[in-house]
């Protein structure tokens, strides 16, 4: 294997610069002007490994106080953490969001209140808390999805429709499946646009580094326009693997906080459902691991052709299938061949690859699919990485780095 670095554009924002682009977009007069004193204004904190998201937060809150508003934060991920109120603070408390941090009280709940239905008749509810406040900002990355393709992915619009809408709106989302889900996202987020009291969104894009590279405050009446354009933008500035077809992949690492597929499908081709496509093209995955701060939901590994007893040793199934029961996908949480160690894992993939060379083997491996500038790639894939001009060599060939149990490290 050889290591190879990807290149991709890298706009950014760097996080010293962060506290002026937020005075400048809350600073706006269309903003600025909605945010009055006295005012209660809930903030959504979603459970995705966003990058800077505890400082950006932060900010927000700053700016809301400095003008005398009484902001507050709440969980805004449907279904995630076991559906229970308790592990949905915990979450964001381990992406920084903390209260002490913040300056501002963390309200968690699962109850909600009932704030209008769609123009089809579907009952549409939202956080108890935010339905409660004088006001709510919608705070949330804009990103493609990993199961549906639509002017509306993930983004503003799902925040609000799954995100606020906790367990019983991701549930009323899901039910119809993901065939429908382009259409339910925007028919749900219209509806809470239309009903509750949101004043305005702050977008977040991120570039092919997991950094932020853009910050935006929309009002309200302007998001359901606005967001599909920050799509485009979000899916120019996404990474890959500039390698389209390999034998065999393995990725280190899943979890929650790297993709709510637990590895990105538009990276790594693992669809679990037929209304996306796109990402790499192979035969055979590995996963070897989850990340700790997925607190055992392997959401990801169901897409996967082997893994480790490793990762299944540290699965909590419940948690796992709470998420897939909501999502109403079951494949990314069934049980893949469990090896022993990383060696036999990625072993049996190559061993069960068709019409290859078992000898020399095309083999990418990933840390996880949010980290992509280093690759490394197996000898069979080195003359077409030579000629890549998107792709460096910038290590020398050596045989896989197995310990004496046989995993990676």
């Amino acid at each position: 294997m050889v290591k190879v670095k990807q290149k991709f554009p890298r706009p950014s924002i760097p996080p010293d610069n962060i506290p002026q682009k937020i005075n400048d977009i809350l600073g706006q007069d269309d903003i600025s002007s909605i945010i009055l004193p006295g005012m209660r204004i809930a903030i959504t904190v979603g459970s995705r490994g966003i990058r800077n998201i505890a400082l950006i937060t932060r900010e927000i809150v700053r700016v809301l106080k400095e003008k005398g508003a009484l902001p507050f934060i709440i969980p805004a991920m449907g279904s995630h953490g076991g559906g229970i109120a308790e592990n949905q603070q915990k979450i964001i408390e381990e992406f920084g969001v903390t209260e002490a941090y913040c300056g501002c009280p963390i309200k968690s709940t699962m109850d909600t209140v009932q704030i209008g239905t769609t123009p089809e008749g579907h009952s549409v509810v939202i956080d108890r808390y935010a339905a409660e406040a004088d006001g709510i900002v919608v705070l949330g990355r804009v990103k493609p999805h990993t199961a549906f393709r639509g002017e509306y992915e993930s983004g503003l619009m799902k925040m609000m429709a799954i995100g606020l809408g906790k367990r019983e709106g991701a549930n009323a989302c899901h039910a119809a499946g993901w065939k429908h889900m382009r259409r339910l996202i925007p028919l749900f987020g219209n509806t809470i646009l239309n009903h509750a009291k949101i004043l305005f969104s702050v977008a977040i894009v991120e570039n092919a580094f997991d950094e932020t590279c853009l910050l935006e405050a929309i009002r309200k009446e302007h998001i359901a326009e606005r967001e599909p354009e920050l799509l485009v933008q979000a899916k120019q500035f996404m990474p890959r693997i500039w390698i389209e077809e390999t034998d065999v992949l393995i990725v280190d690492k899943i979890g929650k906080n790297i993709s709510g597929d637990g590895m990105d499908p538009n990276i790594t081709g693992t669809f679990a459902t037929p209304y996306a496509s796109g990402g790499l093209k192979s035969q055979k995955v590995a996963v070897l691991d989850v990340t700790d701060e997925s607190h055992g939901v392997i959401i990801g590994a169901g897409m996967a052709h082997a893994t480790t007893r490793r990762l299944f040793d540290k699965a909590d199934l419940e948690a796992s299938y709470i998420n897939a029961l909501t999502s109403t996908v079951f494949d990314v949480v069934r049980i893949p061949m469990i090896l022993n160690s990383d060696r036999a894992a990625i072993a049996a993939c190559i061993r069960a690859s068709n019409e290859i060379d078992v000898r020399k083997p095309k083999i990418i491996r990933i840390a996880d699919s949010l980290h992509m500038e280093y690759i490394y790639i197996s000898e069979a894939l080195l003359d077409e990485a030579a000629s890549h001009s998107n792709l460096e060599i910038v290590g020398e060939l050596q045989d896989m780095p197995f310990d004496e149990n046989g995993n990676l490290w």
